[in-house]
């Protein structure tokens, strides 16, 4: 597992972050010489919780904040861990069989991706599969929204998404990717083995690619007018579709 810092910037975030996640923040830095009242009640608050602050210099913290606008105040925040692609496969292995995945295909919206890995957690995944590149990173939005949850599942950020599906094929786990537009329905399959559920991104769904890797595409059957879920809407379904099958 990998692990490193992130920074926050801005009054509003970094009152939250103290005040929501304190456990997470590892220090902050306030502008010297600020009389800013909220400034300090950040530092009030900030020291009442056992953070360490500090007083820099306005460069520093520009250098810190690059082009956002620091309000003069930023703090150091722990990132979540992230397991390595090489990982992945003693964690199915110690499933004995029952592995339950989730892929997210390019989910963007960090909200979106903190309220799946909430879904994750509640439903028990083995892991949560996301791609290295044109993904919500796992950042303080992420951890927040997921009430937790990004810190207790395993999260595996991996180079070649489908590279990644191929080796878990191997490894006898059956790929399901989500589709709308799939003649097959989410409550027609055995979800009680090895098995992983696939979900595209919140603009175009799945690509091709993974699509095509997947061994079989299903739909979330949805009698209402409304032609698509939001996509942790549609995980937490899947999700506990599966738990269904499985208790």
């Amino acid at each position: 597992m990998s692990k490193q810092n992130q920074w926050i910037v801005g009054v509003n975030a970094v009152a939250s972050s103290i005040e929501k996640d304190p456990d997470n923040v590892r220090e902050v830095l306030i502008e010297a010489g600020s009389k800013n009242a909220r400034l300090v009640e950040i530092e009030e608050n900030a020291r009442r919780k056992g953070i360490d602050v500090r007083r820099v210099a306005a460069q520093a913290l520009g250098g810190v904040a690059g082009q956002v606008r620091h309000q003069g105040v930023v703090a150091r925040y722990a990132a979540a861990k992230l397991w390595g692609e090489n990982e992945l496969e003693g964690l199915v292995e110690a499933a004995e069989g029952k592995a339950l995945l989730l892929v997210l295909d390019e989910v963007q919206d960090p909200h979106n991706l903190g309220a799946c890995l909430r879904s994750a957690a509640a439903a028990g995944v083995t892991a949560v599969v996301i791609p290295k590149d044109k993904s919500a990173p796992v950042n303080a939005t992420v951890r927040k929204t997921s009430a937790g949850a990004a810190d207790r599942i395993p999260v595996v950020a991996v180079t070649n998404l489908v590279r990644c599906l191929k080796d878990l094929q191997k490894q006898g786990v059956w790929l399901y990717g989500l589709a709308g537009e799939a003649e097959q329905t989410i409550h027609q399959l055995d979800l009680r083995g090895n098995v992983a559920l696939v979900m595209g991104g919140e603009s175009d769904g799945l690509r091709r690619l993974t699509r095509e890797t997947c061994d079989g595409l299903v739909r979330i059957p949805m009698p209402g007018d409304v032609e698509s879920l939001n996509v942790s809407v549609a995980t937490g379904v899947a999700l506990f579709e599966a738990v269904r099958q499985r208790l």
